[in-house]
């Protein structure tokens, strides 16, 4: 289908399912649902086509990792489903209604965005992700997949259209833009009269094309140069289980942490039983000369996992088994220096000191900021949002893990009894 008229049925799609009532969107979710898992061995196969690929292109681990489905992934795509349809409807809610001296009720109503697009990598999840989120919004979704998962995006949105055939609903509601080259990207990056919103998801050479090309309002997702500080009143124990969680318990994703700042008393102390840890499990240290030193020659470090650290080492994502190590000497010291480097993501601080949380939370400038927890928490799923569109970074009109309510506009409703404005 060409991209212009895909477009245009999204749009009309889009017009009909804006206006279903909560019970019949929450249908078709679990009926997609059911689907994807009934066709769970069709969709390994395509995604082993992908994963195949990938390995001839000697895609790194990381990659093949968010690449990768099993019957496990398929079914937490399904409940992921099931659980957007078990939240609220936020279509519909009106948010105030204020009585003005001319006697006029204006009031401020959720609708619908209209037509959602999606530029994404190799992460097939997001395909039902995206469209369960959508759906229950009231959205027609427009999916642009990368080559590396083409297979499995084909398979799984077949599934979910499969599903609004059956059930008599507009099967265009959901669309992959199956021509993965770039110049259908650019293409598409112009389809501002069909397309309200348009909403990257990937590296940062991906996002900041979108966001530098497209003619379709963007919400940008960012890129994840996550940060754990130490400070000097820290629990040891708590924070060498958040950091390894925070950096190994999934590599390729964005809330993971990619950068550690120590508070220069706890290197000592900390540094060498931290980095051991760390090259444990095959992480290699990028540390400036503080904690190097600290940390030479102590039992568990090895030499060649230990390197010395760049400027640039402290503002990479690396998405692999790499980190960054800063030592500071003060609380003020580590905000100014995660405000120079993040990417407004997430930053957390290990800490037993309240005025040091307190300020760490109100200085630090991210999407979400913690106190004595892991990174890995930004999530749609782990904020109770169900599934997750993305993680805004910018500030306008979503920032963090995006849910429903991200996916919604509001429009003002004016009630009168023959009101003319003199």
């Amino acid at each position: 289908m060409e991209l212009l008229e895909l477009c245009k049925q999204a749009k009309n799609a889009a017009a009909r399912i804006g206006i279903l009532d909560t019970k019949q969107k929450n249908e078709l979710l679990y009926r997609a649902a059911a689907g994807l898992e009934k066709e769970t061995d069709f969709l390994l196969r395509e995604n082993e086509r992908d994963m195949e690929n990938g390995r001839k292109n000697h895609m790194p681990e990381a990659l093949l990792d968010r690449l990768l489905l099993s019957a496990e992934r398929i079914a937490q795509m399904a409940e992921g489903l099931r659980e957007v349809a078990d939240l609220d409807d936020p279509i519909g809610e009106v948010l105030s209604m204020k009585k003005r001296p001319n006697g006029l009720m204006i009031g401020k109503k959720r609708v619908p965005l209209g037509v959602v697009g999606i530029i994404y990598e190799a992460r097939p999840n997001v395909t039902a992700d995206a469209f369960g989120l959508c759906f229950k919004t009231g959205n027609a979704v427009i999916l642009k997949g990368g080559s590396d998962a083409i297979f499995s995006n084909i398979a799984i949105v077949s599934v979910l259209r499969n599903a609004l055939k059956e059930a008599h609903l507009p099967e265009d509601a959901v669309a992959l833009i199956e021509d993965t080259g770039r110049e259908m990207t650019a293409q598409f990056m112009k389809m501002n009269e069909y397309v309200d919103v348009l909403i990257p998801r990937g590296g940062a050479g991906l996002i900041q094309a979108v966001v530098n090309q497209s003619t379709i309002p963007v919400i940008e997702t960012g890129t994840g140069n996550c940060h754990i500080f130490v400070d000097e009143t820290a629990d040891f124990d708590m924070a060498l289980s958040v950091i390894l969680n925070a950096k190994t318990q999934r590599i390729g994703v964005c809330n993971a942490c990619e950068s550690l700042v120590l508070h220069e008393k706890t290197i000592n102390a900390f540094a060498p039983r931290l980095i051991a840890a760390l090259h444990e499990k095959g992480v290699e240290v990028f540390a400036d000369e503080s904690a190097a030193r600290a940390a030479y020659g102590c039992p568990g470090v090895k030499d060649s996992l230990l390197l010395p650290a760049s400027p640039k080492d402290f503002g990479t994502e690396y998405l692999d088994y790499k980190i960054s190590v800063k030592t500071v000497a003060s609380v003020d010291e580590a905000i100014a220096h995660i405000n120079r480097y993040n990417t407004g993501h997430s930053e957390s601080i290990i800490t037993n000191s309240y005025l040091n949380a307190e300020r760490f939370l109100n200085e630090v400038d991210a999407a979400c900021v913690y106190v004595n927890a892991s990174t890995r928490f930004t999530d749609g799923f782990e904020f109770g949002f169900g599934a997750e569109i993305g993680i805004s970074t910018q500030k306008l009109h979503a920032r963090g893990p995006m849910g429903l309510e991200a996916l919604t506009s509001t429009k003002y409703i004016v009630y009168g009894n023959g009101q003319v404005r003199q």
